[in-house]
C-alpha cells in the first residue's frame, strides 16, 4: 500500500486537537490494562479477557524510536502470547512507521475523523422495517447479538452486502456464551466508560457500536453491520444515536478511525471531518 499523504496541520487548533486525542489514547486503556513502559513506547497489557491491547508511543514522547526499541517490545509481546500489534497517529508520530515497518510489521492507514464540539449530533434517515435503533442498557436482551455482530462485520469488511447472516449470528453468539464477553461490557456499561447502540430487529442487533468516554472526550469503535444487513443506513444510525448520547453524557470531542476511504466518505456525510491517519502495525498475514 502506499504511504499516505500526511493531514497537514495548518494552524494551532488542530495541533491542539491531536494533543486531546493523544492523551485520550493514552488514558482509555488503562481502565483495563497492566502499563509496561519501554522508553519511547508504552505497551498497554490487558488484564481479563477481551480485545487485546497494543503498544503505542509514550506519552509526550519527542525523540527517534529505534528499530531495536521496537523490537524490545514484539519480543515482550511474543512472551506474553498477545498480538503484536502498535497503533498511533501518523502526524504526530513521524518517526514510528520507518522503524516498525524496518522490525517487519505491515502497516495500515485509516482516516482518523473528528465531529467536532459544537458540531450538531448526525440526522440519519430512521431505519425501515420494524428495526429500532437505541442505547442499550446492562440487561438488553439483544445486548450479546450486539457484541457479536461486529465480530461478523469485520471478517467480511466493506460495504457490500455479504454471506453473514442471522443464522451465523446466532451462531456467533452461542460461540461466545461462556467466554464472560457479555458480562465484561455490562460491568463497563454500569461504570460509565462504555456505551453500546445498536439497530435491533425483534430481539437481533442487525448493526452495532461502541463508544468510550473519558472526559470530553470519546471515541466511536466498532461499529459493524451484519453482512446481509448491509446498505440499508443502519451504521449511520447506529453513530448517530451513539453521537446523541456521548453528547448526553458531557462529551464535546467525538472521534473514529474509518476503515478506508469509502467508510470515511460514509462518516463525512455524518458531519466527520479527517484531521489525520490512524495508523496499525501488525504481522503479515
Amino acid at each position: 500500500m502506499p504511504r499516505v499523504t500526511s493531514v497537514k496541520l495548518g494552524d494551532r487548533p488542530e495541533r491542539v486537537l491531536l494533543d486531546r486525542l493523544e492523551r485520550y489514547y493514552d488514558a482509555v486503556p488503562r481502565h483495563g490494562a497492566r502499563v509496561e513502559d519501554f522508553g519511547p513506547l508504552t505497551l498497554f497489557v490487558r488484564e481479563g479477557q477481551g480485545w487485546p491491547f497494543y503498544a503505542r508511543p509514550a506519552r509526550g514522547w519527542s525523540g527517534a524510536v529505534s528499530v531495536a526499541a521496537v523490537d524490545r517490545v514484539r519480543a515482550r509481546q511474543r512472551e506474553l502470547g498477545i498480538t503484536e500489534s502498535f497503533e498511533w497517529v501518523a502526524e504526530t508520530t513521524s518517526g514510528l512507521r520507518a522503524p516498525v515497518e524496518d522490525s517487519g510489521l505491515v502497516v495500515h492507514e485509516h482516516p482518523l475523523m473528528v465531529l467536532d464540539p459544537g458540531a450538531p449530533v448526525p440526522a440519519a434517515d430512521a431505519p425501515s422495517g420494524g428495526i429500532r435503533v437505541r442505547t442499550m442498557g446492562p440487561d438488553d436482551p439483544a445486548l450479546a447479538s450486539a457484541l457479536a455482530v461486529p465480530h461478523l462485520a469485520f471478517a467480511e469488511p466493506g460495504t457490500d452486502l455479504g454471506s453473514a447472516g442471522v443464522t451465523e449470528l446466532a451462531e456467533a453468539v452461542r460461540a461466545r456464551a461462556g467466554d464472560w464477553s457479555v458480562e465484561r461490557v455490562v460491568t463497563r456499561i454500569d461504570a460509565g466508560l462504555t456505551s453500546v447502540a445498536a439497530a435491533v430487529e425483534g430481539s437481533t442487533a442487525l448493526c452495532a457500536g461502541q463508544h468510550q468516554p473519558v472526559g470530553s472526550v470519546s471515541e466511536i469503535v466498532g461499529v459493524g453491520t451484519l453482512p446481509t444487513a448491509r446498505r440499508r443506513g443502519l451504521a449511520a444510525a447506529v453513530t448517530a444515536a451513539l453521537v446523541a448520547d456521548a453528547r448526553s453524557r458531557g462529551v464535546e470531542t467525538v472521534f473514529l478511525s474509518a476503515g478506508d476511504d469509502d467508510v470515511a466518505r460514509l462518516y463525512a456525510r455524518l458531519g466527520f471531518r479527517r484531521v489525520a491517519t490512524a495508523l496499525i502495525a501488525e504481522p503479515a498475514a
